[in-house]
């Protein structure tokens, strides 16, 4: 229909034309209320943003001198944390003179990422901040 057309009947039922495709020949136009619109595309928006998955990040807390047993616990917590898809991050405390061995809490965190490296992969490397020492595990991309 011609452009005068579509105005009169925009106008008689209430609504606006909106441009769809003005590169199309002929262009194509819609009738709608603008306001409707927004909202509706405000709410898409916003099933968007709830939808979106959040990466969460688990923490776990060492020692220097942690036992045997004890560090395969860990490595086992890591590994659940990991095939659920979060990010890991590892701190090792240092309390009193055991700050003057950090090459023991390396070893620790050294270890572990070890032990997870089918799994997952360092994404922050192992850095000292105060008396811990942290770094940050993340899973590997899945390949489709």
């Amino acid at each position: 229909m011609s452009k005068q057309e579509a105005l009169e009947l925009g106008e008689e039922k209430n609504k606006d034309i909106v441009l769809i495709a003005p590169q199309a020949k002929p262009p194509v136009a819609k009738l709608i209320q603008i306001s409707k619109h927004k909202y509706q595309q405000q709410q898409k928006k916003q099933e968007e943003k709830r939808s979106a998955k959040k990466t969460d990040i688990k923490e776990l807390r060492l020692s220097p001198f942690i036992a045997e047993g004890d560090l395969q616990s860990r490595i086992d917590r890591v590994r659940e944390f990991l095939e659920a898809g979060f990010k890991v991050r590892l701190h090792v405390r240092f309390k009193g003179r055991q700050i003057t061995k950090k090459e023991f809490g390396q070893e620790v965190l050294t270890k572990i990422t070890d032990a997870v490296s089918d799994i997952g992969q360092i994404e922050i490397e192992p850095k000292m901040q105060g008396k811990m020492m942290s770094c940050q595990l993340m899973p590997n991309p899945k390949k489709s």
